[in-house]
């Protein structure tokens, strides 16, 4: 039986400075979908070039990293900003 993927979460910077929060198994992959502009972008990055991956991080399974996505974009834009800025750990 092959191994389950392992989830991240990550945060992008739009170029109209805001932060966008989300889920994936590969973040490089999600991001060149996300940088095409195409239909498997999210709607929220549409016309908000240029992207940058400002922050990622490991959390394990998919319901592991809906629990963290929550929890992220439930934060204030500061604490989002003082979590971009936290050394990886």
């Amino acid at each position: 039986m092959p191994k389950a993927p392992s989830w991240h979460l990550y945060l992008i910077r739009c170029g109209d400075d805001s932060l966008y929060c989300g889920i994936a198994t590969d973040v490089t992959r999600r991001l060149a979908e996300h940088n095409s502009q195409g239909p498997k972008s999210a709607k929220y990055l549409r016309g908000r070039l240029p992207l940058k991956l400002v922050f990622q991080k490991k959390v394990g399974n998919r319901a592991e990293a809906t629990r963290e996505e929550i929890r992220i974009k439930r934060l204030s834009r500061a604490q989002k900003e003082r979590l971009i800025t936290l050394p990886p750990t």
